[in-house]
C-alpha cells in the first residue's frame, strides 16, 4: 500500500485568489513617491501607543473584511488600524454620535 503525502500547505482561500487575479490584471500600481510613503508609515508605527491589554471581540464579519480592505489600502496592519480607530475615539478625536 503506497503512502500519500499530506500537503504542508491550505487550499488558497477567496480572499488569496482575488489577490493573485488582481495582480495577473494590474490592478496594483507602483508607489511613485516610496522613500515619503515609508516615512510617512513609519512615523505611524512610531506614534502608536504601546498595548498593555490584549482583548477579544466579536465582529461581522462583513464589517471585518471592509476593516481588511481599508488596512490593505492605507498599507497598514488591519488589528493596528483597529487599534488606531479606538486610540483616537478614547481621545475624543473620532465622534460616532452617541
Amino acid at each position: 500500500m503506497k503512502k500519500v503525502k499530506k500537503s504542508i500547505y491550505q487550499p488558497l482561500d477567496n480572499y488569496e485568489k482575488q489577490l493573485i487575479k488582481d495582480l495577473k490584471n494590474h490592478e496594483f500600481v507602483e508607489v511613485t513617491n516610496q522613500k515619503d510613503e515609508m516615512k510617512r508609515y513609519v512615523s505611524y508605527f512610531q506614534n502608536m501607543p504601546k498595548k498593555e491589554k490584549r482583548i477579544t471581540i466579536r465582529v461581522d464579519n462583513n464589517d471585518l473584511n471592509k476593516i481588511q480592505d481599508k488596512a490593505i489600502e492605507t498599507g497598514i496592519p488591519y488589528q493596528t488600524l483597529i487599534a488606531s480607530i479606538l486610540h483616537k475615539f478614547a481621545r475624543g478625536k473620532i465622534n460616532i454620535g452617541i
